[in-house]
């Protein structure tokens, strides 16, 4: 089953601790996860960053609106225990308990940061159809800048000069280590130009290996014919490693093979190229930076203070 959003997951939270006792985090976690049906893919199954898991965090957002509710309380750190009002509302609403229901709870706007006048002129709409937490939110929205900034590389590499889009690989292969110093795999790069091979380029500083390249701004999808050629020309040079960029994508077939030959290429297609190009800085800036920060329970532990 699919993982369920954070308001689906209070209502089961909080009736993990009903029983009244401590309840570790990570036990109750478990608790849900074997109620929810979860499968051990879904209890992986990480947020865009890779920081969490998504189930992990849910679920702690699913506490964290509880104990603003004043329906659970924490009387350590990383433990919940149920409040009398907690009880009163399992007792309530024995159906499901979302931000609508914790919205009718005193306390619970002005812990999040509201104030009754705004409550009263501010639909929760919003709020009651939400199924992604605030991290979750974040980072989709992250992720669609970033895949539509990804669209944009493509479409400008697709429509430059080959001049521009060789010196792009260099610049690219440098800022990822390749290449020793940036004058050395100028010279390299086009250097042949024939054979299947469009440059070469040192492996590290010290030029302890060389690496043929060849790139392809191409819109048509790069099939088997084209890596065979690349594996005879690397062949031909007595070289073992290569690297093969394109614009585009790889047949399956093509895939396949460079997987099978002796000869250790990689394939780079257009998808991986413009997210190589924006994780190492190439043809990108910087236009702004969000900090996001988070509790400090050192701080407030007044047991270490």
């Amino acid at each position: 089953m699919p993982i369920p959003d954070f308001q689906s997951l209070m209502r089961p939270l909080l009736d993990c601790t009903s029983d009244g006792k401590e309840h570790a985090l990570r036990e109750v976690i478990e608790r849900l996860a074997v109620q929810c049906g979860l499968t051990d893919a879904e209890r992986k199954q990480l947020l865009p960053s890779g920081n969490q898991e998504v189930f992990v965090n849910r679920v702690a957002w699913a506490k964290t609106h509880l104990k603003m509710a004043g329906l659970l309380d924490s009387p350590k750190r990383g433990y919940s225990s149920i409040t009398p009002l907690g009880l009163n509302v399992l007792t309530e609403f024995p159906e499901r308990i979302d931000l609508k229901v914790l919205r009718q709870q005193p306390g619970y706007l002005e812990a999040r940061g509201g104030t009754k006048s705004e409550t009263q002129n501010k639909t929760s709409s919003q709020d009651v159809e939400a199924s992604q937490t605030p991290e979750e939110q974040i980072e989709l929205a992250s992720l669609a800048l970033r895949n539509s900034l990804g669209g944009e590389i493509l479409a400008r590499l697709r429509a430059s000069s080959p001049s521009f889009f060789e010196n792009l690989v260099v610049e690219l292969l440098v800022a990822m280590g390749y290449g020793g110093t940036r004058k050395d795999a100028g010279q390299a790069i086009g250097r042949s130009g024939d054979e299947g091979i469009d440059g070469i380029i040192k492996e590290d500083r010290l030029g302890l290996d060389t690496i043929y390249i060849q790139a392809k701004r191409w819109l048509q999808t790069v099939g088997r014919p084209e890596i065979q050629k690349f594996a005879g020309a690397l062949q031909g040079f007595r070289a073992k490693k290569g690297i093969f960029l394109t614009t585009s994508d790889f047949s399956r077939e093509a895939v396949e093979y460079a997987s099978r030959i002796e000869s250790r290429i990689v394939l780079i297609d257009g998808e991986m190229l413009w997210n190589l190009m924006i994780d190492f800085g190439i043809g990108v800036s910087k236009i702004a930076t969000y900090e996001i920060k988070r509790i400090d329970n050192d701080y407030f532990d007044e047991e270490n203070a």
